[in-house]
């Protein structure tokens, strides 16, 4: 990774985001993009789309003949957190969480409070009530260190749990409140970034979505589709939705990105798969891994079920929505808040595949041809025992 590219990732990495809430990586995005010449707009969802200028060249590019399908690169910018509620005190604020979190160890838990402006605050949670099956929370307190002055509407506040740094590095490992999904977006990002080098116009069959609100259920991703601009495409549309998901057995944290051939919800289009594995194996050999990531679900499954063909990338992640799961800086108790973690290289190798994918080639016209040409040699070979 070079020093730019990893400056980019650590601010990344560094702003605050919560479900409805991803002003901060929006803003910090767009600036990024304008700066270099990326086309871009915002959906009527508040969606960023990459790769377009306008709502009107999005549409013309889906809807343009040609034999090379778009790959449409997903990424969620949200992460799990709260919004304020009310005040209760001057140094009191009720807040409701949106999106998992741990369930254990959660008093005096250290949070911080930020509004679309900044960084406002810090505070320890109070009283945590637990929602209904005992995923999550549901409602807190958040108790100030110093109460705010002027003190902002308790509506416009929000943020989620607070660790040493809003993100550090160790013994190769990537430390940050939001690994999920912002890693994700920063592929999308520097493949966006390297596809329009310079300024100029790309060619490359690449369109990116940056979505909003995916940890209440794929909201921004489904606004988009509802708008009903992908369902007027003409050329073929593959969508791979790029993640952070928690590391399992078989999608080991450090052995690089994951071919993810499902989620909890479904199993994805086998021809894509066969694509992304044959473009895995030349561009990661050795550095890549396959697995059904069946520790949560992505927005593939969205674009599955409103019929476009999808598959997943997902980089193993400890610490998912910031449970004590697997140790690390900064954990103290089992199951209790802890900061998210990736790999360094996995999180290279994930930019690295996202490029590979980017350009044209056979794999996607014909992702089966290889696999006939090997079935067909056993015929060849044993066929005469058929008779």
């Amino acid at each position: 990774m070079s020093e730019i590219r990893h400056k980019r990732l650590l601010r990344l990495l560094a702003q605050p985001t919560a479900p409805f809430r991803e002003t901060h990586v929006t803003a910090h995005i767009a600036a990024t993009f304008e700066r270099r010449g990326v086309p871009f707009f915002e959906d009527p969802a508040g969606n960023l789309v990459v790769g377009a200028g306008s709502a009107a060249a999005y549409r013309r590019l889906l809807r343009a003949r040609d034999g090379e399908p778009l790959r449409l690169f997903i990424a969620h910018m949200d992460h799990p957190g709260f919004h304020g509620a009310r005040w209760l005190a001057p140094n009191r604020l009720a807040v409701r969480w949106h999106g998992g979190s741990p369930v254990r160890h959660l008093a005096g838990t250290r949070m911080r409070l930020v509004t679309d402006e900044g960084i406002v605050g810090n505070g320890r949670l109070q009283r945590p009530r637990i929602r209904e099956g005992g995923w999550a929370i549901d409602t807190a307190e958040i108790r100030l260190d110093v109460p705010l002055d002027p003190q902002p509407r308790a509506t416009s506040i929000y943020g989620g749990f607070d660790f040493r740094a809003p993100v550090w590095e160790s013994r190769g490992r990537i430390y940050c409140p939001a690994a999920d999904d912002l890693i994700g977006v920063h592929a999308i990002v520097e493949t966006a970034l390297t596809l329009w080098r310079g300024g100029r116009d790309s060619a490359a069959p690449f369109l990116g979505l940056l979505t909003r609100a995916e940890e209440v259920g794929f909201v921004g991703a489904v606004a988009h589709l509802e708008l009903g601009w992908l369902q007027q495409r003409r050329r073929s549309v593959l969508a791979i939705s790029l993640e952070a998901s928690r590391g399992l057995p078989g999608a080991e944290i450090g052995k690089g990105p994951v071919v993810r051939l499902g989620d909890r919800r479904t199993v994805f289009d086998p021809s894509m798969l066969e694509a992304l594995s044959q473009i895995a194996r030349r561009s990661l050999p050795q550095r890549h891994q396959r697995r059904v990531m069946d520790g949560g679900s992505c927005e593939a499954t969205a674009m599955t079920a409103w019929g476009v063909p999808a598959a997943g990338i997902s980089v193993p992640l400890g610490n998912y929505h910031n449970q004590g799961l697997d140790g690390g800086d900064d954990f103290r108790a089992s199951g209790g808040p802890a900061p998210e973690f990736v790999s360094r290289h996995d999180v290279e190798a994930l930019v690295k595949l996202c490029a590979a994918l980017a350009r044209p080639g056979p794999s996607w016209s014909e992702p089966w041809a290889e696999q006939r040409a090997r079935l067909r040699k056993n015929l060849v070979r044993s066929g005469k025992l058929l008779s």
